[in-house]
């Protein structure tokens, strides 16, 4: 029988865990049963207190966080959540039973929408803040920044567009005010039941811009595909790590049959996928490299003919499209100073590839150097 008593001094204990967490600049909070009390500051998992949570310490947690919902949480095993600290800082909240009890992960998210500038993001990027109708993907893996991406891309848009702009998120991250565009945000579980019902619903509600938070399954990606191809601009995210196996993915969560069909869909309405890796910089923070690929014929043609392996020599050649690929955005993260050589290697996608142009760059450096000095020596006799 569940305990059902609650443990309202619950909430200062956690309160003071997150604001440690901020102080430290750190992403996510890892509250466990029967552990200390966990951190990710830059990448890295850290402890924050030895505190132990008891088995029956996280149940209580649950129960204060989840109020109603509390059943929900019971009958599903997982929750997803949006806790507000104070006006300055809310988190995203996904509380789950684990094999010795309950554990939660309290996600940061800035109240502050950083604008594609103050993110250092490659000015190639703006294309997408241009179009007009067709596919947007922002992809990569858990924590890679794809979300902050995405809201520099939909704060730039809402700077310059008089658009309606909807959104269906699970739960909403950053929170938009209207500018020029209108924006409409709705959460999965509190305003909507699902993603292919929202979406359903927003092709009846006048969007001129569709954001869907992620496309889990074959018919959220279906309606997203079908708002993409009746005039709209749908922008989603994948957990995926790069342009080939995005398109790989999607076209593989249809049936056999139906492959061919996406296919030809895909290859119509796709326009971007951005694909993106955070970095450790040498100063102790992270930065974003992206992979960009926009859509070109050589591209539609690739899809259609099953040939997605040739992705990555279109990337690398694709410069004048806007295009650029992983290695190439390391490289100039590298030249930049920002990384190491260490870090760089260990995120490449061809790693002896990469290594090559980083000894190139270096010898220019090199001989720049060497030439300014003999040509000092010279003016000095002289």
């Amino acid at each position: 029988m569940i305990d059902k008593r609650f443990d309202f001094g619950m909430k200062e204990r956690i309160d003071r865990y997150l604001t440690e967490l901020i102080r430290l600049g750190g992403s996510d909070l890892h509250i466990k049963a029967n552990s200390p009390v966990y951190a990710r500051v830059n990448g890295d998992i850290m402890p924050i207190s030895m505190e132990e949570f008891s088995k029956q310490e996280a149940l209580n947690f649950a129960k204060e966080f989840t109020r109603s919902r509390f059943q929900e949480l019971v009958e599903n095993k997982d929750i997803d959540l949006v806790y507000v600290l104070n006006e300055n800082y809310r988190f995203r909240l996904n509380i789950f039973f684990q094999i010795d009890g309950v554990s939660a992960v309290f996600r940061v998210i800035p109240t502050e929408i950083k604008s594609i500038e103050e993110l250092g993001l490659p000015e190639n990027i703006r294309k997408i803040t241009e179009l007009k109708r067709g596919l947007v993907l922002v992809t990569g893996i858990t924590g890679s920044g794809k979300s902050t991406t995405m809201a520099a891309i939909i704060d730039e848009i809402n700077n310059k567009r008089p658009e309606h702009i909807i959104t269906i998120e699970d739960p909403v991250e950053f929170v938009h005010k209207n500018k020029k565009a209108i924006i409409n945000q709705r959460s999965l579980g509190q305003d909507t039941p699902s993603y292919a019902r929202a979406l359903r619903a927003a092709l009846r509600e006048d969007p001129d811009i569709i954001v869907v938070g992620e496309m889990r399954d074959l018919e959220t990606i279906e309606m997203a595909l079908h708002a993409a191809e009746t005039g709209h601009l749908v922008i989603s995210t994948l957990h995926t790590l790069d342009a080939k196996e995005t398109i790989n993915r999607i076209i593989s969560v249809f049936p056999p049959e139906e492959q061919n069909r996406i296919r030809i869909v895909l290859a119509s309405v796709l326009e971007a996928i951005v694909s993106q890796r955070l970095l450790k910089t040498k100063d102790g923070g992270r930065r974003a490299a992206l992979e960009i690929l926009y859509k070109n014929e050589r591209v539609s043609t690739l899809i259609l003919e099953k040939r997605e392996h040739e992705i990555a020599q279109v990337l690398e050649e694709g410069e004048i499209y806007g295009m650029q690929s992983f290695d190439q955005a390391i490289l100039d993260l590298y030249k930049a100073g920002l990384i190491d050589e260490e870090e760089a290697l260990r995120n490449a996608s061809s790693r002896g590839d990469l290594a090559l142009k980083i000894r190139e760059h270096q010898d220019r450096v090199k001989k720049a150097v060497v030439g300014e000095s003999e040509e000092g020596v010279i003016e000095l006799k002289l």
